[in-house]
Formats: structure tokens, sequence, C-alpha cells
């Protein structure tokens, strides 16, 4: 049963765009504010140019207090290798990915197009609730 459930049924679908003009700052209020552990960087032709996470932000955060200087762009503190999944990928197999990587995130293609964000909790929350279906008699 696991193994039939895709990316695209468990992905976040509303996705929070951080801009390459924005501020470090900034990219950081916005993923605070939405509560998610990162999001897409665009740049002007709407075309994904890097991921910007948690763990960019600390990165960000403490240069700037190690140098007492002012933070920069986004562009600056961004993963530009973004390594994406496939919409029709299985939960499981993307378990397994996010078991062997320090991500918690990744944006999610249909072809070439950005579709989605999934994260680890995504992922925990379709394995738990099909196998709590699946222990109860209820298949999910």
């Amino acid at each position: 049963m696991l193994a039939k459930i895709t990316v695209a049924d468990y992905m976040t679908t509303r996705l929070i765009k951080l801009t390459k003009e924005m501020t470090g700052i900034d990219a950081i209020k916005k993923i605070l504010d939405h509560k998610i552990t990162g999001a897409p960087v665009f740049d002007e032709h709407d075309k994904v140019i890097g991921m910007f996470s948690e763990k960019d932000a600390l990165k960000m955060v403490l240069e700037v207090a190690y140098n007492q200087s002012s933070a920069g762009n986004v562009t600056e503190y961004m993963t530009a290798d973004v390594v994406k999944v496939e919409a029709e990928m299985s939960i499981v197999d993307l378990a397994e990915k996010f078991q062997n990587t320090s991500v918690r995130s990744f944006p999610v293609y249909r072809d070439k197009d950005l579709v989605g964000i999934i994260s680890r909790t995504d992922i925990l929350r379709a394995l738990a609730t099909t196998a709590y279906a699946e222990n109860h008699g209820n298949v999910a």
C-alpha cells in the first residue's frame, strides 16, 4: 500500500516564494512566519535558482554575528545546487532519500514545472496515516 502513495499525494502546493532581490533577513522572516523549513528562491523569470533553508539562515546569522556586518542578499546564502524530486516518486523512496541526507525539504517537479514542496514532516505524516489506517482496518 505505501509504495503506491506518491509525493504528489502529500506535498504542499501553496508555495512560499522568495525572490533573488530579497535580503537574507526578509527571507528568514518569511520562513519563520510561515513555519516552514525552507523555500525556493526565484529569479525575475519565475525560475527556481536555489533553495533557502533554516541551515542557510543559521549560516547567515552566524556570519553576521561573527563579522559584525549586515546581512546580505538571499542569493549569497541559498543553496544553488538544488536537489529535486518528481511528483510521482513513491513516498517510501523519498523517505529513504530523506534518511540519507540532512536536507529537510525538497522542491517537487512534474516534468520541468515546480508543483510543490515536500518535507520530512509531510513524509512522516503520510507514513503514519497509512500505517494507522492499515493497523485499524481502514485503508487510507
